[in-house]
């Protein structure tokens, strides 16, 4: 649509001090001719916007222009600013088109930005990012969705269900969605969404608004309570993973956790992920299927 990107033109030319013709063809998917046109109507609509040839040269607005912005303080334009830098960088979908066009609205120099969010992880995958947007146009339309879920109990699953919102936590991106067949709202971990389809069945449900994806906490009597030490060569990530009310440091260094979990494969992998610097000292049961799993282990390199 040309009044969509001549919006983005003055955007670009906003963010940039100079910026080509070919440039701006090429970050809006169009030609070089399409955008000298497009340059024309902008000036015929009193857009101020100059020409430089030569080394570093190119198009430019004319220094001081900007479009009205008078409306936010220089707080709010800062963390309008920031709060687009969060999205960017949990990978949201153009988030980044996004923060270059409010910059240049707000005259808002990037170069000298003192403040950098990266919550990505070493190797993230295109595939979560490419989910991402066709979980926004599904939950926005409200068309069911079927994908396959790995769990973290080491069960695949095949999951038909209404998606009603996503949530960023911890590093991470979430689906809260209907579960048909259990009748209950569940939450997904996006990186564990495989084979993603968005179907032409529509749905009406709307998300609760007390709904939170951290649920309160409850003492459950059931679950047996773990007694874990840990070596004092990992405390950082003692204290990165646990809150300090759990934590207890004895006379020698070590670095006694209490907390309850189940007894299932998740525990006994995530415990196996701190390698020889832990040791569960109760539940017996829990020291005895752990023991088992490292005998397998060392049979593994025998």
């Amino acid at each position: 649509m040309q009044i969509d990107r001549l919006l983005q033109i003055v955007f670009l030319l906003l963010s940039h001090e100079y910026i080509t013709a070919r440039q701006l063809a090429e970050e809006l998917n169009v030609s070089t001719r399409t955008i000298y046109r497009d340059i024309n109507i902008l000036s015929l609509a009193g857009i101020p916007i100059t020409s430089q040839k030569g080394y570093n040269g190119g198009l430019s607005l004319l220094q001081g222009f900007s479009l009205d912005k008078s409306y936010f303080t220089q707080a709010e334009q800062n963390n309008i600013i920031h709060a687009l830098q969060i999205l960017k960088s949990s990978n949201y979908p153009d988030a980044d088109k996004a923060l270059n066009k409010v910059a240049g609205l707000f005259s808002h120099n990037m170069q000298s930005e003192w403040l950098e969010i990266d919550f990505s992880y070493w190797g993230s995958p295109e595939k979560e990012r490419l989910n991402i947007t066709a979980l926004e146009r599904a939950i926005i339309n409200k068309y069911v969705i079927t994908f396959t879920y790995f769990n973290s109990e080491l069960m695949v699953t095949s999951q038909a269900v209404e998606p009603l919102k996503m949530v960023f936590k911890s590093h991470a991106w979430y689906l809260v969605a209907y579960l048909r067949n259990k009748n209950a709202i569940r939450t997904y971990k996006m990186s564990r969404i495989r084979e993603l389809q968005i179907t032409n069945q529509l749905f009406e449900r709307e998300l609760p608004q007390d709904f939170t994806i951290t649920p309160a906490y409850k003492e459950d009597y059931n679950i047996p309570m773990f007694k874990l030490h840990f070596s004092e060569k990992i405390a950082y990530k003692v204290y990165d993973e646990f809150q300090e009310k759990y934590i207890k440091k004895l006379e020698d260094g070590t670095l006694e956790v209490s907390f309850r979990y189940q007894l299932s494969d998740w525990t006994f992998l995530y415990l196996l992920s701190f390698g020889e610097y832990v040791e569960v000292i109760e539940p017996v049961e829990a020291r005895d299927i752990l023991k088992e799993k490292a005998k397998k282990i060392l049979a593994m390199y025998g």
